[in-house]
């Protein structure tokens, strides 16, 4: 099954991975600004986000990845990952080295990250709330969680509609489908430099994934940005548009 996904543009190949949170829509305010740069701009949801259904046999949401990249006969691409999506971006880049040329991970996740506590207790509110059928109260326990003080009114509903359709997705499988088993990815192996990003006011868990990756990468660098929560892209666009594009033009010149 291919995911859903768009593709505009012409240049260097940058795939955009959305947080859990969301799906591709959140890189709406990206999206123009990389393409009239010079990129040819890929976006993609996830299985169960947006407009790709759940899976219906084992998955991996890396393997995905690389089947879309097959697909669409590109070769090397630069990912511009959040959340969720930076877990998966790191894999992919750990996985096939030789097919990513750059990283720039909003606070991403990790592979192999045990969750801390206020992780697991977000978790933890989150099943029961779905165990109750308050799912309204899932996504706004969402909201409250991962969107920073910056984030607006029009922000919040968007992030809100993508919640919410996410949960109907997941909500409404009848079959619980196994992720497969491709081991644990050695992120020693990734070589595309990577630019990862935190926020002050987001959770632990990511601020530290984020300070740690300089130690675990051979060419990566941290930045925590001083106002933003758990997804900057959509709490300052423009200003995360313009680092994100700075990055790229780095190491992966538009055309």
């Amino acid at each position: 099954m291919t995911l859903a996904h768009d593709v505009d543009g012409d240049g260097p190949a940058v795939l955009l991975l959305h947080s859990s949170v969301c799906d591709r829509r959140m890189w709406d305010p990206q999206w123009p600004a990389l393409r009239d740069a010079g990129y040819q701009v890929i976006r993609c949801d996830f299985r169960g986000f947006g407009q790709t259904p759940v899976p219906d046999r084992p998955w991996s949401e890396a393997q995905d990845v690389r089947d879309l990249l097959d697909e669409l006969r590109i070769d090397r691409v630069a990912l511009v990952a959040a959340s969720f999506g930076g877990r998966v971006g790191l894999e992919v880049a750990a996985r096939w080295p030789d097919r990513v040329s750059a990283l720039t991970l909003l606070c991403a996740g990790m592979p192999g990250h045990l969750p801390g506590p206020e992780l697991r207790a977000f978790g933890q509110r989150e099943d029961e709330l779905l165990e109750a059928g308050d799912v309204a109260g899932a996504v706004d326990l969402n909201l409250q969680t991962w969107l920073g003080p910056e984030a607006d009114g029009a922000t919040r509903d968007r992030v809100r509609e993508m919640q919410r359709h996410a949960f109907d997705v997941q909500l409404a499988a009848t079959e619980d489908v196994p992720r497969l088993d491709l081991g644990e990815p050695d992120l020693g192996e990734i070589t595309a430099p990577c630019l990862a990003v935190s926020g002050r006011h987001d959770l632990p868990d990511f601020r530290q994934i984020a300070a740690r990756l300089p130690d675990l990468l051979p060419d990566a660098r941290h930045l925590e940005l001083p106002w933003a929560g758990h997804l900057p892209s959509l709490e300052r666009p423009a200003e995360v548009t313009a680092l994100i594009l700075d990055f790229l033009r780095e190491t992966l010149p538009g055309r």
